[in-house]
């Protein structure tokens, strides 16, 4: 099984194996800047390479998960849309089997991210619960009843709530959404636009926030106080039990995590206080979740999160190795 998680910046590729867990991990550039027919031809090479791979090492591919970014009917196999990587309606799934000649499994990133995290990590035995992936955009999944469900996969776009009513332009077409301040992308444009200085991402801001720098707290506060709106009223409606934060900017633990917990806390009254936590999977969620989804695929199993026992344990023997 070949498991690939596309994300804005970079593809995290793995061989999933039943017995022996992942024999390979590889991880690859995501060309976005070239456009989508370059990032599909990326994609497809790193399949390729993926199951050359497997080959070398005496496994036999049976099928390929890959899950990317924007809106996913999976279902359809059809990548809807994806504001950061610009595809439109595209049968991602047909046209990398025809690349390939591999079967496809098409899903999500972030819902398969809430996948692994609910049955192998920070989220597993809940039933209700939200998975949010902070990175060059910002997305959820919501897990509700021990489903995922995905509306034709609109559902969970959390970094296209308006936060700002008079912000800046979203690549989506609106102003003031989460990702345009809440995003690590965001994060570092507001603080070369604050500061006057160029940064090579969030990161950086994180580790100015830590040395005390005043912009960097400014654009942090705002960042947060950004989050918290969002996460407020998913809470209001969906009552999660657990909030799990994943992607790069999760990375930045209790820098976070901590003011985000004192400001959801003081936003919520009557409400479902959740648990905040950080993904116990990283930045490996994805790449496990496209595992286990495309090991749901070929067992003709759909929509609950706890069936696959045996696609768990297979998985949490890969787990650490995407």
């Amino acid at each position: 099984m070949i498991a690939l998680d596309v994300g804005g910046t970079g593809m995290k590729g793995a061989l999933l194996d039943r017995e022996s867990g992942a024999p390979a991990t590889r991880r690859f550039p995501t060309p976005r800047a070239d456009g989508p027919e370059a990032v599909v031809a990326a994609i497809a090479a790193a399949l390729r390479s993926l199951a050359d791979e497997a080959a070398g090492l005496g496994f036999a591919v049976r099928r390929a998960g890959v899950v990317v970014p924007g809106i996913v009917d999976s279902d359809r196999a059809l990548a809807v849309y994806s504001a950061n990587i610009g595809w439109r309606d595209l049968p991602l799934a047909r046209v990398l089997e025809q690349h390939t000649g591999i079967p496809v499994t098409l899903g999500h990133d972030v819902r398969a991210g809430a996948l692994a995290e609910v049955r192998l990590g920070a989220a597993r035995g809940a039933q209700d619960a939200l998975f949010v992936a902070i990175g060059t955009g910002v997305s959820a999944a919501i897990v509700q009843d021990g489903r995922l469900p995905a509306a034709g996969g609109y559902a969970g776009e959390l970094g296209h709530l308006v936060v700002e009513p008079d912000g800046l332009p979203c690549t989506c077409g609106g102003s003031g959404c989460l990702e345009t301040i809440g995003s690590a992308a965001g994060i570092a444009r507001a603080y070369s636009a604050y500061s006057g200085r160029a940064v090579a991402g969030a990161a950086e801001v994180a580790a100015r926030l830590a040395a005390g720098e005043e912009a960097a707290e400014v654009v942090w506060r705002r960042a947060v106080a950004g989050l918290a709106t969002a996460l407020a009223a998913a809470v209001t409606l969906l009552a999660p039990e657990v909030v799990v934060l994943g992607g790069g900017l999760a990375e930045s633990g209790a820098l976070l995590l901590d003011p985000l917990r004192d400001d959801l806390d003081r936003r919520l009254t009557f409400h479902r206080r959740p648990r905040l936590v950080a993904a116990a999977l990283g930045d490996e969620a994805g790449c496990l979740g496209a595992g286990l989804h495309a090991w749901d695929a070929g067992s003709r199993v759909r929509g609950a999160c706890g069936d696959l026992a045996t696609s768990a344990s297979a998985a949490s023997t890969a787990a650490g190795h995407c």
